[in-house]
């Protein structure tokens, strides 16, 4: 099939405007791969302090002729999906120590859990972690001793920080290894009922935090297919996992055959062997495209329209969020996993997963199949799913059709003819929509503006019952210059009680929705922010407003509204405790939300 000729136009804008800016790239990490690891050419001091703790395997080390795998690690035991990384480190130095090479955790990096934070000041901390996690990376593999690395993350920011990290390092290869779902509990939408009547208050908080517990119940994933999961799909659609790795339940004989075949291979592709593949190489324009498409083909996280222009300028790469409007018109929505359906990941995985979406959106011309991956030259690899033999992982063809077509779906009868999300633009600025998961009949939304500054000012608002006609619910100063962005997503069983009610109700904000949220529309990262003066910041109560999310268009009806002054709240509460105050450089310098919201590329 030949490739689809918008897919081929919007990459080749992409190259077009990224041929300086890659070219420089390349020609940095060309540059250091001539270079070569520093380990032979290190003191003998230097090299002692590398080797001495490494045993029996000092002397491989300072012989200098086998690879040497460098490990990043985001292990904590307080995200369920990070804890089962703790076993990780034995399972590669194993892997390694039985091919001839040797293995080394590199660094740590940090890990915060956005389940745990939502609603909380720590979650103003959340999305510049991702920058921080980059840099932390950075320090990991700044001993220059390494011949590729692994990179071990799941979760919202930290795969994207550890993305922005390899490419940093883009003359080493890299391989990510995920840890999995955990196997599924109370059903999402179950669970989701449950928090609206909690907000609704017709039951108390020992039901809520039982059906709480009876979600989110063992090391693993979330199950919803949220950020966590998008990055998961996005690592292997992009060539940076082995093919079917993303969705294997952790602490299971595949996951850990998959672990070291993830560490062999990232050994077989090191610039000592015929198989050298960078991992600059791999994050080529095709690549972002890919993921892109992928992202739109099963509804993904929103918030990978923040990262993953965050992560492309750190290979060379600039992207748009017109890119991504023009790749969602051309791609079917596919899955149906909760938020976007009931089904969760493990169902996906179940009915035909990765493996055959990527087929059929190979086989529809809609994903590049001449990519650079971890498995190899292509992306056909990636229709192949892995099975365990004798303890050794096989892989062998992929389903070639869905085992349950109420989850997933061929692109040629999918549940949507086009992706899940999709920009907008008027005269409040630009900013997304995620739609898969929005009715038809409230994609169009014109009415009164209620302002708030706070995400607490909403609840107050919807406790004191001042919420009784249509209303489009504005909350500003969210952005990364005002308070780091923290995701909204503590306003979903709210925003969903006042839908259930029959009101026509939606959000607009210069913050974030958390990747799981999606049936209410909303309007979310506008830009500019209103902490430096943006259209959002001169509404008023009762100013008229229209999201159009089929025209792709978001205005206040009366632009006379925009020449007021701007509003200029107090933001002091935002700038101290639980190390806000840590920050303060971070939020000063942050890029607006169209370029990824970091300081970090």
């Amino acid at each position: 099939m030949a490739l689809n000729a918008i897919v081929e136009d919007v990459t080749a804008a992409i190259a077009a405007r990224s041929r300086d800016s890659r070219a420089a790239y390349l020609a940095r990490i060309a540059r250091a791969a001539e270079e070569g690891p520093a380990r032979a050419h290190l003191s003998c001091g230097n090299q002692a302090h590398a080797y001495a703790a490494m045993g029996p395997d000092k002397e491989t080390m300072a012989k200098g002729r086998a690879p040497n795998l460098g490990i990043v690690t985001a292990y904590n035991d307080m995200l369920s999906a990070h804890q089962p990384f703790a076993r990780f480190p034995a399972l590669i130095k194993q892997a390694a120590t039985e091919v001839g090479a040797t293995a080394q955790v590199a660094g740590g990096v940090p890990a915060m859990c956005d389940g745990v934070t939502q609603g909380q000041p720590g979650m103003e901390l959340s999305l510049f972690s991702r920058d921080v996690i980059a840099m932390a990376a950075g320090v990991a593999l700044s001993h220059n001793t390494f011949d590729a690395a692994v990179f071990l993350g799941v979760c919202d920011k930290i795969v994207p920080g550890l993305v922005i990290a390899a490419a940093s390092f883009g003359h080493l290869p890299a391989v990510f290894l995920p840890a999995g779902p955990m196997p599924s509990g109370l059903p999402n939408d179950e669970k989701a009922k449950v928090r609206q009547r909690f907000a609704a208050g017709e039951i108390g908080r020992d039901k809520l935090m039982a059906a709480e517990m009876a979600s989110y119940h063992s090391p693993g994933t979330c199950t919803f297919y949220g950020t966590a999961n998008s990055n998961q799909m996005l690592m292997e659609v992009m060539g940076l996992h082995l093919p079917g790795a993303s969705f294997v339940n952790p602490n299971t004989p595949l996951r850990d055959a998959l672990t070291a075949a993830g560490t062999q291979r990232a050994l077989e592709i090191t610039a000592l062997g015929d198989a050298y593949t960078p991992a600059g190489h791999i994050l080529d324009e095709r690549a972002f495209v890919n993921g892109i498409v992928g992202l739109m083909a099963t509804g993904g996280s929103t918030n990978l329209v923040l990262h993953l222009p965050a992560m492309a300028r750190a290979a060379g790469i600039v992207l748009d969020i017109e890119d991504f409007a023009r790749l969602s018109a051309v791609t079917p929505l596919m899955a149906r996993v909760y938020p976007n359906g009931l089904a969760d990941v493990n169902h996906f995985h179940a009915a035909g997963g990765l493996a055959y979406m990527i087929g059929e959106l190979l086989a529809a011309g809609l994903l590049h199949p001449d990519t650079r991956t971890v498995a190899g030259e292509g992306l056909a690899a990636y229709t192949r799913e892995p099975k365990l033999t004798e303890g050794a992982v096989h892989w062998s063809d992929g389903p070639d059709h869905s085992h349950n077509d109420k989850i997933l779906r061929p692109a040629s009868d999918p549940f949507q003819p086009s992706g899940g999300l999709r920009a907008l633009e008027g005269n409040l600025g630009r900013g997304i929509i995620k739609t898969s998961a929005v009715a038809e009949d409230r994609l169009m939304i014109e009415a009164p503006a209620r302002i708030f500054d706070t995400q607490d000012a909403v609840k107050d608002a919807f406790k004191a019952g001042k919420f009784t006609q249509d209303t489009v619910i504005v909350v500003r100063f969210q952005g990364p210059r005002a308070n780091g962005m923290p995701e909204l997503h503590s306003l979903t069983p709210t925003l969903s009680v006042l839908q259930d009610r029959e009101l026509k109700v939606a959000l607009v904000t210069d913050g974030r929705m958390s990747g799981a949220s999606g049936k209410v529309p909303a309007a979310i990262h506008v830009s500019p922010e209103a902490r430096d003066g943006g259209p959002l910041a001169r509404l008023r109560d009762g100013d008229v407003i229209r999201l159009n999310a089929r025209a792709g268009t978001l205005d206040v009806t009366d632009p006379a509204a925009l020449t007021r002054d701007p509003a200029t709240p107090d933001l002091s509460a935002n700038e101290t405790g639980l190390g806000r105050d840590l920050f303060a450089a971070l939020r000063a310098h942050a890029a607006p939300a169209t370029q990824g919201g970091g300081i970090v590329s």
